[in-house]
Formats: C-alpha cells, sequence, structure tokens
C-alpha cells in the first residue's frame, strides 16, 4: 500500500472510530481520554480532594477528565491539585497548574516541589510514548527508560499508599518493566482498556502501594 493510500486508510479509520466521535462530542482533546477513564472506573483511582501529577500531559485529556472527575469544592474551586507535566507546550485547562519543561531538571522540579509545599501525590499518571524509530531494540530500549523515569518520580513524589499508572507496551522489554513495577510497589495490575486499540501492543500497569516509601 503506497504512503498516501496509507494516510487515507488511516484517517478514515481515525474518524470512523467511536472513541474519537465521543472525545469530540464530551469535548476531551483526544480519544486517550477514554481509556483513564475505562481504568479509572474499574480501580477507583481518582477521588476528591487528592493531589495528581500527569506526566506527559499534552494534549490535556487525562487532565480534563481528572479535573471533570475532582468537581468543585465550592465557589469554583477545584476539590483536588492537578499538575500537569510535558516537553511540549499544553493550551490551558482551568483547574490544571502546567509546567513545561523536563521533570528531571531541577528547574522543573523546584517550580513542582514549590506548588505542592511537601505534599505529595496521591496518583501518578503517565501517558507518556517514545518516538519510535522501527528498530526493536532501540524502541524497546526507549520504552523502558520512560518507565524508569516514571518509577523514579514515583519513588520521590507519591505518598506511600498512593498509585502509579502508566502506558507501556508488551514488547521484549516488558517482563523487565513488570518486573521492576512489582520491585517498587505492593500490589501491579497490567490492563488493556476497550478503547486502547486491539492492534496496538499497548498496555496500562497499575501500581499501588510503594514498597519503600522515601521521606
Amino acid at each position: 500500500m503506497s504512503k498516501n493510500k496509507f494516510n487515507k486508510s488511516w484517517m478514515k479509520n481515525h474518524l470512523d472510530d467511536p472513541f474519537v466521535k465521543m472525545a469530540q462530542k464530551e469535548g476531551y482533546r483526544a480519544r486517550a481520554a477514554y481509556k483513564l477513564i475505562e481504568i479509572d472506573e474499574d480501580a477507583h483511582l481518582i477521588k476528591p480532594g487528592q493531589v495528581i501529577v500527569d506526566l506527559g500531559s499534552t494534549p490535556g485529556s487525562w487532565s480534563q477528565y481528572v479535573v471533570r472527575k475532582l468537581g468543585s469544592s465550592g465557589a469554583n474551586q477545584l476539590n483536588g491539585t492537578v499538575i500537569g507535566l510535558d516537553l511540549l507546550p499544553m493550551e490551558p485547562i482551568e483547574g490544571v497548574h502546567f509546567f513545561q519543561g523536563d521533570f528531571r531538571e531541577e528547574s522543573v522540579l523546584q517550580e513542582l516541589e514549590n506548588l505542592l509545599q511537601g505534599r505529595k501525590a496521591d496518583l501518578v499518571l503517565s501517558d507518556m510514548a517514545p518516538n519510535l524509530s522501527g528498530i526493536a531494540s532501540a524502541d524497546a530500549a526507549r520504552v523502558e527508560y520512560l518507565m524508569e523515569l516514571a518509577l523514579d518520580f514515583a519513588q520521590a513524589h507519591l505518598k506511600p499508599s498512593g498509585a502509579l499508572l502508566v502506558k507501556c507496551f508488551n514488547g521484549s522489554s516488558y517482563n523487565d518493566i513488570l518486573k521492576n513495577f512489582r520491585e517498587t510497589f505492593v500490589t501491579v495490575t497490567p490492563k488493556k482498556p476497550k478503547a486502547s486499540r486491539d492492534y496496538s501492543s499497548e498496555i496500562f500497569l497499575l501500581g499501588r502501594q510503594l514498597r519503600h516509601p522515601t521521606d
């Protein structure tokens, strides 16, 4: 199939996708929102009053859902704290504190710490994915590296009872990633929501309760 035909076929499938249509109708910036919605409805992750960090938040559909789920505590004040972090810019979302930059850098972490004022997160979300090259070994290493970053962030910023939900890929590095998760969290559960396309190898890992929480 030529690249042009492939692009046309992908676009048609995309526009016919029921989750794309639902996102347009319900005002979500991406169909990815429904992956988090399904997982949350099953695992009851998001609750009013929580501190929630969304890693790789752009374009913002996960943050949108979190804000809607937390609801208002009165006077249009969000009942909780939502923080988005991404290398890419993100159009503002009311109720979301967004920091553009690399969360490994001291300046970004300092902004985060200033906002948290000593608080720890109840939930860290990550829909981050690497730019894939098509070279299996290189792509596996990139996926594993992002998972390590998310785990390190969670180890530093989660409450002992907190949870981490990340997008992963069921490839050659999956078993190593799963092993690292099980060494970090008391319970680890793989999730494959219906909004995740059948042909996609993506799978979500949910870790709950840190084994070795930091002070």
